[in-house]
């Protein structure tokens, strides 16, 4: 009777599949935006689909979007920053990094003709919000890990950083002159 209640036990097991959190990985692995939709759609709140999305990690500590960044899955990338609440910078165990440490280090993958096409993965975490200023943990930002040959990575990322450094201190030089004119001292 105990060896039929085990049976019974692995039946449940397998009729019920991989976890949600399983799914979400391997959608991050394949680009599969249907199946994370599906999951997604499972959830029943913004906050819970967020709370996947941030808790989700695969066995050796990459979040999902560490494992889309990896691969490059640009579409499935887009799906996870889109929904709100998402973490855009969560630490991986093992190195430190954030998704954007991954992602530079997918384009340096890749041959050299092919950095180009492979760029958005990075630009899409940047225009998500991801700090290009974040160290891992042998303190180097994302900028220190493209490969020295790549100047317009390069380029890019450190624009990024100036941009968020500098905030909303950029002059508008579309201004069109409209706004207050004149002197601000009291004197004639």
């Amino acid at each position: 009777m105990a060896a039929s209640s085990k049976d019974a036990a692995n039946k449940d097991t397998e009729e019920e599949g991989a976890s949600f959190q399983e799914l979400i990985i391997e959608a991050c692995r394949r680009d599969n935006v249907a199946l994370l939709e599906e999951v997604l759609n499972a959830q029943m709140s913004h906050q819970a689909k967020a709370n996947l999305i941030n808790n989700t990690k695969d066995g050796i500590g990459n979040h999902c979007l560490h494992v889309a960044a990896s691969y490059g899955n640009y579409d499935i990338m887009e799906e996870l920053l889109d929904q709100e609440g998402v973490e855009v910078d969560p630490v991986d165990r093992m190195e430190g990094d954030t998704p954007l440490h991954s992602a530079v280090r997918y384009v340096n993958k890749q041959d050299k003709a092919d950095w180009k096409g492979a760029q958005p993965i990075v630009e899409i975490l940047i225009e998500a919000g991801s700090d290009p200023k974040s160290k891992n943990k042998a303190k180097l930002k994302a900028v220190e890990l493209v490969d020295p040959r790549n100047k317009e990575l390069r380029s890019f990322l450190n624009k990024a950083e100036f941009a968020q450094h500098a905030g909303n201190d950029i002059i508008d030089d579309s201004d069109d002159g409209d706004g207050p004119t004149g002197s601000a001292s009291d004197s004639d």
